[in-house]
């Protein structure tokens, strides 16, 4: 996120008017802003001062869109699909599944559905330079050529296609999750007490069969290694080693996010990369293998420093901070589009890619 004005047209003209008042000052003065590098903004240590809004830069990102299938869902999942085991290039389609919190328990249901014509374009990890009038990134009066080319639903790009099926559920729906064996089947969790196992699939002419079974408890089961992150009310996540259950499992410890974690998940293409999301209204990616390194950290930062002014004190292991939603409830890497993850909150969905997470994808011969 970054820092720009509300009203650049408010701003300049009250640059003008202070520029008449300061009778006798030299011909240099003019009421041009001096060029400056963009502040990353830092959630919960800087402020929004009078006239200022956050921007999202589109330019941190591979591909970003946001949508939403009605009432705002509290759980969602990935379904999977037989598109291709890995996928890279744009556009992009997935499919999911999703449960509502309604105002009327009565008014709620699961959301099948399908977003295709994901746009987005590989990006380079360091963008380029401000252009040469010295206007900021994000400023509202950036309106060229470059700002056009960038993927996101309001600068020229065309939005995903939504397509939406609704399956009538008595409650609010606390948890969903479809069956990796069988991704036509799904269990969920009511507000009620109540789980319900589902089979799902949609027709050739559109509709949705249902199969469906009331029963009290159920388990998933799922593969895992012997690393196990968890979250925390207090804001902080902890990583736990299970070989060690002994003695103190916990192998690593991190104070960032300032309100409750919401939800964790590892990566399924990197083993030390993670996402967290938190309700203070931020998604943040980890890769534990990081470690601080001053000398490349120095070369990093004289490649930028014209660019923006990184804050010194966050962890090394910290990759990307997401912003923009409110009430963060869920988050959920993409198992068959590396890189990709989808999140959910009471403002609707986001789909996105960062543009500095790097995946170790298999060679064609492996």
């Amino acid at each position: 996120m970054v820092r720009s004005l509300k009203s650049a047209k408010k701003m300049r003209k009250k640059n003008k008017e202070s520029s008449k008042k300061k009778e006798g000052q030299s011909s240099s003065s003019s009421s041009e802003v001096p060029s400056m590098p963009a502040k990353v903004w830092q959630p919960g240590v800087d402020k929004i001062e009078e006239g200022e809004e956050l921007q999202c830069d589109p330019s941190a990102y591979n591909s970003l869109h946001a949508f939403h299938i009605g009432w705002p869902c509290l759980s969602f999942d990935i379904v999977r699909d037989q598109l291709g085991l890995i996928r890279t290039e744009f556009p992009h389609t997935l499919y999911c599944v999703a449960g509502t919190q309604a105002e009327n328990p009565s008014w709620n249901y699961i959301g099948m559905y399908k977003l295709s014509k994901i746009s987005g374009k590989r990006r380079d990890l360091v963008p380029n330079k401000a252009n040469g009038n010295g206007s900021e990134m994000g400023s509202d009066d950036d309106s060229s050529s470059d700002e056009d080319e960038d993927e996101g639903e309001g600068n020229g790009a065309q939005p995903p296609v939504l397509q939406l099926r609704k399956v009538v559920h008595q409650g609010g729906v606390n948890r969903i999750r479809s069956m990796a064996q069988n991704p036509h089947i799904c269990a969920s969790w009511a507000d009620t007490g109540h789980v319900q196992v589902r089979g799902e699939c949609f027709t050739p002419d559109g509709n949705v069969c249902i199969i469906e079974l009331h029963i009290q408890l159920a388990f998933l089961c799922r593969l895992a290694s012997c690393m196990l992150a968890s979250g925390s009310d207090d804001g902080t996540f902890s990583i736990h080693d299970l070989r060690l259950l002994k003695g103190d499992s916990r192998v690593a410890h991190f104070e960032y996010h300032k309100q409750p974690i919401t939800s964790i998940e590892w990566s399924p293409h990197e083993p030390s990369t993670l996402a967290v999301s938190s309700t203070d209204n931020q998604l943040t990616i980890w890769d534990l293998s990081l470690e601080r390194d001053e000398e490349e950290e120095a070369e990093f930062r004289a490649r930028i420093k014209e660019q923006a002014n990184a804050p010194e004190d966050l962890p090394p292991q910290l990759l990307f901070v997401h912003q923009g939603q409110k009430d963060l409830k869920e988050l959920h890497w993409h198992a068959q589009i590396p890189g990709m993850l989808l999140s959910t909150a009471s403002d609707g969905f986001n789909v996105l890619m960062p543009s500095n997470i790097e995946n170790t994808l298999p060679s064609d011969n492996a």
